[in-house]
Parts: structure tokens; C-alpha cells; sequence
């Protein structure tokens, strides 16, 4: 069961030199475990029993597998805080990144602003002048309309 859990870990994970020492220990906890089974069977008792020490064969390779297991344990946690860390660290880039982005748009928008108010400012100056032609060819139409009236009189 353990073996089929550590297998799916190694489906799912990016091939690096982790995994390879991971993939290693797992192969020698199977080794282990093939070595537990054969010595599992030994019978040298009288009559085909197993002896006492069968027994403590048997126990003493359950507790290799058992330090096996343990190492692989910490080597999985030992990935895990590395890859805990590596995501934290993207994480802070991508808040760096994300706050000189908005400083970017706050600045584009102050800058948007500011062009905005200079344009409306043009636009008034331009309409001033044009009421200041408009009142000055009236004006001069006037005056014109003003004289011929005195030369024609």
C-alpha cells in the first residue's frame, strides 16, 4: 500500500535529483520488504515450525523496513518544506510584481488625467478665441455696414 502511494507521488512530481533518491529508497524498501517475505517463509524448526530465531529474522527485517520507511518519510517532508518554500517565494515575487504593476497603472492614470485637463484647457483657450473672432468680425461688419451708411448719406 505504501509502495502504490509513494508510485502515484512519483506520477504526479517534475523528474530532479530529489526524486531519483526518492525513487532509490523506495526501491530498496521493496528489497527490503522481498527480503522480509523470503525470510517470512523460513521454517527451520523441527517438524517445519518456525524457531525463535525465525522470529527475530523476521522482526529484525521488519524493523529495517521500518527505518526505510522512516527516511523516505523525511525525505518526502524535505521536499515538501522545499517546494513549501519555493511557492511562498514565487508568491512574493508575484506580490512584488503585482505591486509595481498597479504603481504603473496609478501612475498611467495620473498621467491620463493630467493630458485630460491640459486638452479641456486648450479647448476653453480655443473657444475663447473663436468668441473673440466671432465679436471681431461682427464688430468690423458692423463698422463697415456703419460707414457706408455715412458715405451714402
Amino acid at each position: 500500500m505504501f509502495s502504490l502511494i509513494v508510485a502515484l507521488l512519483f506520477t504526479f512530481q517534475e523528474p530532479s535529483l530529489d526524486g531519483a533518491k526518492l525513487e532509490r529508497m523506495v526501491q530498496e524498501r521493496d528489497q527490503l520488504h522481498a527480503e522480509w517475505k523470503a525470510s517470512e517463509s523460513k521454517k527451520s524448526g523441527i517438524f517445519g515450525n518456525r524457531t525463535k530465531k525465525d522470529m527475530i529474522e523476521t522482526n529484525e527485517w521488519l524493523e529495517r523496513i521500518l527505518a526505510k520507511d522512516n527516511q523516505i518519510m523525511d525525505e518526502l517532508r524535505m521536499i515538501g518544506s522545499i517546494e513549501t518554500t519555493t511557492i511562498s517565494q514565487e508568491k512574493e515575487d508575484y506580490k512584488s510584481i503585482t505591486l509595481t504593476l498597479e504603481q504603473d497603472v496609478q501612475a498611467l492614470k495620473r498621467a491620463l488625467a493630467e493630458r485630460d485637463k491640459e486638452i479641456e484647457n486648450k479647448l476653453t483657450e480655443r473657444r475663447a478665441i473663436e468668441w473673440s473672432l466671432v465679436v471681431f468680425f461682427l464688430s468690423t461688419l458692423g463698422l463697415g455696414y456703419w460707414v457706408y451708411k455715412l458715405k451714402k448719406a
